[in-house]
């Protein structure tokens, strides 16, 4: 039954399953789909997305509400590059029992079989002549609106791969019977094996991807380019998925509880706005790269899209241990406020919050806290962390601190009302020190001089590796794990000698996001010695 004139082709047709063994089966058939985007990620960690034919071209655009593919084909340098990093971890090489030319496909099916339900089944001789690199979860929207799961599975030969999966089926499925006498839950289609729940559902999967496919969509491909190149992994949530949120959460309990979002006054503007995200993760130059891009909500954008806080941590000391900045605009407290009341409910009113939150503080609400924070800060870990001192004095002991950009004495003016309600112990956090258009706090002495002076992080090799070059980055999270004499090994070691040489091989991690015409960009980068 091969493919002819471009129809589908179907695995027989008109049968009933007549087993659970057998149903069984066919569903572990599209476990290797399955497995290889969610199940198998210790082998799918080691391959590298290549060009070429995609499982999107199997799906339809307009009724595909999430993706998720990935890639085991076993050959190019990324791949090599991918092993030999996540090698320099004792813990993943011992589980790494295989080398850059070893067939992953081989891999992942032996892991998939080794509870010995598929007795007799051999990968070179029943599913290396069909079985293809790439793969694909999809949620699709059913003919009831409700969206189900769908696997598709690359094929090298369709007239193979309809004889390997009926053999699949009736080996795992303990049957002895001709399996292709049934209708199973699959669709070959070109170079595609499509699997889904049940072949009516498979039919109009394949159907409607025939009128237009989810690879020529505008939008997969608008979303996807913005996410950047290609990855080991790459993940579409289309605009439509955004009527399906509510479900997801309510039937999870996930984060919300009882609570639905389509319940929550805060959650409706976000829901109707999405327009859609993509992800992208890769190796990248000896570092794990995850890349994503999402529709940016208006007033994140208003308030938030500044490079006042990638500029902060560029002027901290050079030997800064980690850093955490953003940039801020006139406006930004009266949106958050704005959000949390709508969370609260009608009842709830943005000058009734600052009113609350006024009596317990002794602040002038927004007013205090845009003249706090100004345009920017960021709050710095410096060199000299003692994990003993920590230990037994608590933070204060840590060489932490914040920067701001903003008028001296506005801040002076906030930090006054709030030292008074602090006790002993914790006043020393307020000690600052100005400079022109900068103030600086921490209770450590020299540290505090040294953020109130122009520093040299934004020039050090690390920091330039990991932070967004464009100059486009607006909030920056950065942490060396080599700087202070390898602080997160030594701080490891005294809790678990087998932690702290796992860790070793950490060099650094960067996190950069960026709003850029409607669409909120994020890039997050670990590196390793």
């Amino acid at each position: 039954m091969t493919d002819t004139g471009g129809q589908a082709e179907y695995l027989d047709e008109g049968v009933e399953t007549k087993t659970d063994n057998r149903k069984r089966a066919i569903v572990l058939g599209g476990v290797v789909a399955t497995a290889a985007v969610i199940g198998g990620a210790a082998w799918a960690a080691t391959s590298f997305f290549a060009t070429g034919a995609q499982p999107a071209e199997a799906l339809p655009a307009s009724t595909t509400v999430a993706y998720a593919s990935i890639d085991l084909d076993p050959s190019g340098s990324q791949k090599i590059e991918a092993i030999r990093t996540l090698r320099k971890f004792p813990g993943l090489e011992e589980e790494m029992n295989f080398d850059a030319d070893d067939d992953l496909r081989e891999q992942l099916f032996a892991e998939l079989t080794e509870s010995g339900e598929c007795e007799g089944l051999d990968f070179e001789r029943d599913i290396d002549p069909w079985l293809g690199s790439r793969a694909a979860m999809a949620g699709v929207e059913g003919a009831d609106g409700e969206v189900v799961p769908v696997g598709v599975i690359q094929v090298t030969d369709p007239g193979k791969a309809e004889d390997g999966m009926a053999n699949f089926v009736r080996v795992c499925g303990g049957d002895d019977e001709d399996a292709s006498a049934e209708t199973g839950p699959w669709i070959i289609e070109g170079d595609w094996l499509v699997v889904g729940e049940d072949h009516e559902a498979v039919e109009g999967v394949v159907e409607a991807a025939g009128e237009g496919s989810l690879a020529d969509d505008d939008e997969f491909t608008r979303w996807t380019g913005e996410a950047g190149d290609p990855g080991i992994l790459s993940v579409y949530v289309a605009a439509g998925a955004a009527a399906h949120f509510d479900d997801v959460f309510a039937s999870s309990g996930m984060f919300f509880g009882p609570a639905t979002m389509a319940g929550d006054p805060s959650m409706t503007g976000a829901i109707e706005d999405f327009e859609g995200m993509a992800m992208t993760v890769r190796f990248d130059d000896g570092a794990l790269e995850i890349e994503s891009a999402a529709s940016a909500n208006q007033q994140m954008q208003e308030f938030f899209a500044s490079t006042v806080g990638m500029d902060l941590v560029a002027s901290l000391p050079e030997d800064t241990v980690a850093a955490l900045g953003m940039g801020l605009k006139d406006g930004w407290v009266d949106a958050i406020a704005e959000q949390i009341a709508t969370a609260e409910g009608e009842d709830t009113t943005v000058e009734d919050l600052y009113a609350e939150a006024s009596e317990a503080t002794g602040l002038d609400l927004p007013t205090d806290l845009e003249k706090l924070f100004g345009e920017g800060m960021t709050v710095a870990l410096g060199d000299g962390i003692d994990a003993d001192a920590l230990a037994n004095g608590g933070v204060l002991e840590l060489p932490i601190g914040v920067k701001i950009k903003g008028d001296p004495d506005d801040v002076r003016s906030v930090l006054d009302k709030i030292e008074p309600q602090l006790g002993p112990d914790e006043q020393g956090l307020l000690e600052s020190a100005a400079s022109d258009d900068h103030v600086a706090m921490s209770p450590d002495d020299a540290f505090r001089e040294e953020l109130a002076e122009d520093g040299s992080l934004g020039d050090n090799e690390v920091f330039e590796d990991l932070v967004d070059d464009s100059g486009d980055a607006q909030a920056v999270l950065f942490v060396n794990f080599n700087a202070d004499d390898d602080w997160l090994v030594r701080v490891a070691d005294d809790i678990d000698p087998t932690v702290a040489e796992n860790l070793a091989p950490l060099s650094a991690l960067g996190v950069s996001s960026w709003f850029d015409d409607g669409v909120g960009h994020g890039v997050v980068r670990l590196t390793t010695d």
